[in-house]
């Protein structure tokens, strides 16, 4: 009995030290822990630290509170972050709580007013007609017999734009150049007056007849200027011999300074276009290529689709002799043509239209007229029809 007695004592006197040791690796396990925990945090802010640096200082403004609000705690700063031209977001702390306030700022986008036309600001669209034409400018006239059958506003001299390109195509064919002679497009040729664009880039080099059938139908002002600047002399010869050739025409109101009408001072009145109109319909290869619908033209390693500008040229309810389209904001939509209706050669020509597919409109208003009104020349009811409708002018 003494032996075991002292047994336990023995025992008893190690427990104080098994539970220091216990505890002292808990302690140390605990402790080990969370400083691998702030290793980690300490890693993880070092590369948001470079994340930032690389993405640059974010735009952060910092307000402080001036006063505490009633019944809650002061706020201690807030934060506002722009996301954005037009959101911002205000972010701070009330109550112990994170409050986020997004506001988006409205935009108010002032758009410029179109630019208005030489006849807007001259108000020859006061002018009324009984078919109510959009056109400021108007003529209609039988080709074999030159009676007047529809006009109005037919003296004003206006800017003419790409119409300008029916007198550069037509002396074009008339100087009988080789057709097949390379021409390559510079930087001369780039619109510095407009800034349009063209899908001749500089470098290209098309044949003379390829840039010529562009200029007619696609009204490609690259095109254009390339024919003009190549022509023998240059280009001021060929500028000045398009003079000469309106005065032989007997076109008294027109003037030309460029051959691609890209320059509002290429004017002109109806009555005068009416006469190149009939020249260029004498010319065979004016009235080809003026009325082809589309054409493909191979540059480099490309083939390039180009189409009439003109959507009345693929229209079965017409017969187009010859035609040219124009447009500049000076100049309005602008339209002339050669055509057949109900058995009558006529040659009609809109200036001024105020509105994309106006001119085509109007162009169909005069048709569906004269299809409806027309009769034999000389007749009394064609003298009170031609009466009728003849506007200021």
């Amino acid at each position: 009995m003494p032996e075991t007695r002292s047994r336990r004592v023995s025992s008893q006197r190690f427990l104080p030290a098994v539970k220091f040791v216990a505890v002292a690796l808990c302690a140390t396990a605990f402790l080990l822990s969370g400083a691998q925990a702030a290793k980690k945090e300490k890693t993880t802010a070092a590369k948001t630290s470079v994340a930032k640096k690389a993405a640059g200082p974010v735009p952060v403004e910092v307000k402080r509170s001036a006063k505490a609000p009633r019944g809650g705690k002061v706020d201690r700063s807030e934060k506002v972050v722009r996301g954005g031209r037009n959101v911002v977001a205000s972010i701070r702390q009330k109550n112990g709580k994170t409050v986020v306030a997004v506001q988006r700022r409205s935009v108010v986008r002032v758009e410029t007013p179109a630019r208005q036309s030489f006849g807007q600001l001259a108000g020859l669209h006061g002018t009324d007609d009984v078919l109510d034409l959009k056109s400021s400018v108007a003529l209609v006239i039988d080709q074999d017999t030159h009676e007047v059958l529809f006009s109005k506003n037919d003296h004003a001299v206006l800017p003419i734009a790409s119409l300008t390109k029916l007198m550069t195509g037509l002396l074009i064919s008339e100087a009988r150049l080789p057709n097949d002679e390379l021409i390559t497009i510079t930087q001369d040729d780039v619109d510095t007056e407009k800034g349009s664009r063209s899908r001749l880039t500089v470098g290209t080099t098309l044949p003379r007849g390829e840039l010529l059938h562009l200029a007619l139908m696609s009204s490609e002002n690259r095109a254009a200027h390339a024919l003009g600047r190549t022509y023998p002399g240059g280009l001021a010869t060929f500028v000045s011999i398009m003079n000469a050739k309106a005065k032989m025409l007997g076109m008294k109101d027109t003037r030309y300074v460029e051959p691609t009408g890209l320059s509002s001072r290429n004017q002109s009145s109806a009555q005068d276009l009416a006469l190149l109109v009939n020249a260029a319909y004498s010319d065979a290869t004016v009235r080809s290529l003026s009325t082809s619908p589309e054409y493909q033209v191979e540059v480099g390693n490309r083939v390039l689709q180009f189409n009439t500008t003109n959507r009345l040229v693929k229209s079965p309810d017409w017969e187009i002799g010859v035609q040219k389209t124009g447009y500049i904001s000076e100049a309005g939509q602008c339209l002339v043509m050669q055509a057949k209706v109900a058995g009558r050669k006529l040659i009609m020509v809109f200036l001024d239209s105020a509105g994309k597919f106006s001119r085509i409109a109007d162009a169909e208003r005069v048709r569906r007229w004269v299809e409806a009104t027309h009769a034999s020349t000389g007749s009394p009811a064609a003298a009170r029809s031609t009466a009728a409708y003849q506007v200021a002018g």
